[in-house]
């Protein structure tokens, strides 16, 4: 028998039992009734993959190239902002980034963790890791996050563009569950001097005051110039996480941004929107570049999906969430290799040996609701 199951259903049940009920719920609740969290999820079964005979292999090609690195899988790690507290350790973070290195899955690490971006990337080994950044109003702070981010050797930085405030999630407001504001995930804030010196006392003298001052600072409400002191900020490739419109991933490119993550937070932020899968199509259609994807994700079959409307790259969130709560590193490396295992299988059943071939016109159609 199989010591994790291999299905999200039964993933999730196993994590509900072990983790303490504020922080499921934190991961697993979304926004407002929670309508564009299921819709992520079911708009998936409205898209059907043609099958294609004799064009059998009996290997499958499934590896990508991504900001000049050539990857063994089309996943990453979606930055999750208490992943740090889903492991019974509470170091999360770094059980993840030992998952990441160990399948070659990149980690897209989150700017709320309980250790330092640093220690991150150094367990990511071989593997590329990617930075997310919640700017801050603090454009010091903002700088120094993603000058520390470049030094300690990530491969990319993905700019969140829909958390400048924090979503109306009733789960977490009925429950008075806000982590951060504990003094829980902020490692890189209490680790950088541009945050401590904001502090009139020590993080050991007043926590608490530590944690309000992090709310005070959380979340700038950028403009578009604001990507031209970014993109000079650095010479790592710059996504924009959170695009979903042609037109806004079009504007994107004359800032010279080099890739877009097609998100809505897993439907943790705004509720009654499309669902992400159903907007990722005309973005990858409006710009030439790397169209990362996120959010509804439960499946091989959904990353498969994903790749044939033209994702270079697919997220998973909450199911490495639950099956770090389930079992640790190799809870982890356990529910990768089985979204893998499915993929390839999909693609050797239905004749695609590699992803390009995923993407040729007439592989994906959208069936009538």
């Amino acid at each position: 028998m199989p010591r994790f199951p291999a299905d999200f259903v039964s993933l999730e049940a196993q994590a509900k039992e072990v983790l303490p009920w504020w922080i499921y719920n934190y991961v697993a609740g979304g926004c407002g009734d929670e309508y564009t969290q299921r819709e992520n999820c079911d708009a998936f079964r409205h898209y059907g993959i043609m099958p294609r005979r004799f064009r059998g292999s009996q290997t499958r090609d499934l590896t990508i190239k991504l900001f000049g690195n050539n990857l063994t899988t089309p996943l990453f790690l979606c930055p999750i902002g208490v992943i740090g507290l889903c492991s019974l350790d509470l170091h999360g973070d770094l059980r993840v980034a030992e998952a990441s290195a160990r399948t070659g899955v990149p980690m897209m690490v989150s700017t709320l963790s309980q250790v330092p971006m640093e220690e991150i990337a150094a367990a990511l080994g071989d593997t590329p890791g990617y930075f997310q950044l919640y700017p801050p109003k603090d454009r010091d702070l903002a700088l120094s996050l993603i000058r520390r981010a470049e030094a300690a050797g990530f491969a990319a930085i993905s700019i969140t563009l829909d958390t400048w405030v924090t979503g109306w999630r009733p789960r977490d407001i009925n429950n008075g569950s806000f982590p951060q504001l504990r003094g829980h995930c902020l490692a890189n804030y209490f680790t950088d001097e541009n945050f401590l010196k904001r502090l009139p006392k020590t993080l050991n003298e007043d926590l608490y005051a530590a944690a309000w001052e992090w709310a005070n600072v959380f979340g700038d409400c950028l403009s578009w110039d604001d990507l031209k002191w970014i993109r000079q900020a650095t010479k790592l490739p710059i996504m924009l996480k959170g695009i979903c419109s042609p037109d806004d991933a079009r504007r994107a490119v004359d800032y010279g941004i080099d890739a877009l993550q097609v998100s809505n937070h897993g439907g943790r932020q705004a509720n009654g929107g499309w669902a992400a899968i159903d907007l990722l199509e005309d973005v990858v259609k409006a710009v030439d570049l790397p169209v990362l994807f996120d959010s509804g994700v439960r499946s091989g079959t959904d990353v498969v999906k994903a790749l044939a409307l033209g994702a270079t790259s697919v997220g998973i969130g909450r199911p490495y969430a639950f099956a770090l709560a389930a079992g640790g590193v190799e809870g982890v490396v356990h529910q990768l290799k089985s979204l893998l295992a499915e993929a390839d299988l999909l693609m050797a059943i239905d004749g695609y040996p590699t992803i390009a071939h995923l993407k040729e016109p007439g592989t994906i159609a959208r069936k009538p609701r």
